[in-house]
């Protein structure tokens, strides 16, 4: 949720198990340049994962962004849930949606994304096909309204039982602002233990953010 220009030189890593493994390089080595915000580069992963009547789920729905790229993509069969805690973004995400004609598609939860397994309908266990975190606090909103481990390291875990086995989860966290440090640590011992397939896009410095991309396989 927090806004972060991500136009920084780019790196990649691709992690299994928790081990990096040597199929990339690139990044802070200065072998790859690529000036699309992560933000962005998260969508263009997700889209080849989502085809009309998909299940999507935006864990952090902030002001909308995903959540509504995310109804275009699974088209009029497909089904998006959004969660947030605050009632302004998701009014805030409503608009949006409405202004696209797509509300239908969308099912807004205010609610901990930590409470998603115990909220959605059973049917949608392993079925979800995209799944997107975008971390921090909501821009324009209150910036001592931030995401913490003790909820996200849940969600994640939620996660990855909903999730497609073809699926994939988009998680953008952002080290940089006050509690993002502390949240970003817990995040890599998380990963460190979770049985998944990673790739991770890394920005031009310690501060930037980061994209982790999780698979099944």
């Amino acid at each position: 949720m927090l806004s972060w220009p991500g136009l920084c030189r780019e790196g990649e890593a691709v992690y299994r198990g928790g081990r990096a493994l040597p199929l990339f390089t690139e990044g802070h080595s200065g072998l790859m340049h690529n000036s699309r915000p992560l933000t962005e580069q998260a969508h263009r992963y997700l889209a080849r994962y989502l085809q009309s009547g998909d299940w999507a789920l935006d864990a952090t729905a902030g002001n909308g962004h995903d959540t509504l790229f995310l109804a275009e993509q699974v088209g009029p069969n497909g089904h998006v849930w959004a969660f947030d805690i605050q009632a302004v973004a998701l009014e805030s995400t409503a608009q949006r949606l409405r202004a696209a004609g797509l509300e239908e598609r969308v099912t807004l939860i205010q609610a901990s994304h930590a409470r998603m397994l115990a909220i959605l309908p059973q049917v949608v266990i392993g079925r979800i096909k995209a799944i997107q975190f975008n971390l921090g606090y909501r821009p324009g909103g209150d910036k001592r309204l931030i995401t913490r481990p003790e909820t996200t390291l849940p969600a994640l875990t939620a996660a990855c039982r909903l999730l497609h086995p073809e699926g994939l989860i988009s998680l953008l966290v952002y080290p940089g602002h006050p509690g993002g440090a502390k949240e970003y640590q817990a995040i890599l011992a998380w990963l460190e233990g979770a049985r998944l397939g990673i790739k991770r896009i890394d920005g031009c410095t310690d501060q930037s953010p980061v994209l982790f991309l999780l698979s099944h396989h």
